[in-house]
């Protein structure tokens, strides 16, 4: 055995015991290499939206740090921050995080620092909410609209086609989808300098792209509708200008509703036809999610309901996925990777109930990775108790 640099003959890593080790880890808790970043598992955290209302003016705080720093130090391998805003007007409402100036990035890279020395990967969901912005923040439990005399502000799409219950928004002219592309190029140019290890553009949940991506909300007649190339136009122009700020080394999420539940809707094979043009432009993964476009779709909401979906479009496209959506069971989340249906699972509600739910699936899953326990919390390890969590 030769020497490992650095290190003693005696020092040198145990490749049998390595291969043994390798051989039964459970495959949720493989990592995982995109680019130039290693995932230390395939347990996420999708971008959750908090509404906080002390994040004024785009800037996250405390409750941001607090809330992905908790799940960092709980072992997940990748948290991912929540829709954050390329421009004001891009905002779902108004306490909203955004990255559209130097302030916003400031604050972002105190957050991402924690993240970072807790062990796992940080990322953010780069959004522009569209017609679907200027509402009211989940917290206030109103609908509908935020109106302009209480601080809302006129919304725009691909077409002037309102989402039930919203204001009918101003359609953008070529300026103005330009304007929308060089905000993605600025704001990704920013998440690189807080120090974000990855970046995900919001191509879902009705929000502005997923706007132009549908023939049910994208009416156009001129090169940025119609045709499927020309919905998938604006998608793969940021996705082009995010990979040119970015450079090589860093990854690009591209997060898809892979069906708008409506007919004649957004659909699984158009999905898996613009994520493959989509990798060509420099996107290296796809975090499949559904719906959101439609006010009234009906959903067959179960255990794993969109886990086919995003089966489907990584096996059409030969793309690297990952599910999410009322998977809440390790053993669940362990078989779909280790069957390789998909390459790694978000987990959203599970987090937020339990911070800790990746220490928790590996207790479960018989995997004993003291590594990935803050030091700080090592002597409540259950295989130091007991084996009670």
């Amino acid at each position: 055995m030769s020497e490992v640099a650095g290190l003693p003959p005696e020092a040198e890593p145990d490749a049998a015991g390595a291969a043994e080790a390798s051989a039964t880890r459970p495959a949720l808790f493989a990592p995982l290499t995109i680019r130039g970043l290693e995932i230390r598992n395939r347990i996420w955290v999708p971008p959750l939206c908090q509404y906080s209302v002390t994040a004024r003016d785009g800037v996250p705080n405390d409750w941001h740090l607090v809330h992905l720093g908790a799940m960092a130090a709980g072992g997940a391998g990748l948290v991912i921050a929540e829709a954050t805003a390329v421009s004001p007007e891009g905002r779902i409402s108004d306490h909203d995080t955004g990255l559209w100036n130097d302030a916003q990035a400031e604050a972002w890279a105190r957050i991402v620092r924690f993240i970072r020395s807790q062990g796992a990967a940080a990322g953010i969901q780069l959004a522009h909410a569209g017609r679907k912005a200027s509402t009211w923040p989940e917290p206030l439990r109103r609908a509908g609209s935020q109106p302009l005399d209480e601080g809302g502000w006129p919304t725009v799409s691909a077409s002037a086609v309102a989402f039930r219950g919203l204001r009918e928004p101003l359609a953008l002219d070529e300026a103005g989808i330009l304007e929308v592309i060089a905000q993605f190029r600025a704001a990704a140019r920013r998440a690189r300098d807080a120090g974000f290890d990855l970046v995900e553009v919001h191509a879902a949940h009705g929000y502005l792209v997923h706007q132009f991506l549908s023939p049910l909300s994208n009416l156009r007649e001129d090169h940025w509708g119609g045709s499927l190339e020309n919905r998938a136009r604006l998608l793969l122009e940021i996705v082009r200008a995010v990979r040119e700020e970015l450079g090589d080394d860093v990854p690009v999420l591209v997060r898809f509703s892979a069906t708008d539940w409506a007919e004649g809707g957004w659909d699984a094979e158009q999905t898996a036809i613009v994520a493959e043009w989509a990798a060509g432009a420099g996107a290296d993964f796809f975090d499949i999610s559904t719906g959101g476009l439609v006010a009234d779709a009906r959903i067959p909401v179960g255990p794993g309901y969109q886990v086919e979906f995003a089966e489907a479009v990584g096996v059409r496209a030969g793309v690297a996925v990952s599910a999410v959506g009322r998977i809440t069971d390790p053993e669940h989340a362990e078989r779909l990777v280790a069957a390789g249906a998909v390459d790694a699972v978000m987990f959203g509600k599970a987090m937020m109930r339990d911070p800790h739910y990746a220490l928790r699936a590996a207790h479960v899953l018989g995997h004993d990775d003291a590594a990935a326990w803050p030091p700080q919390y090592r002597r409540a390890r259950p295989e130091l108790n007991d084996g009670e969590w």
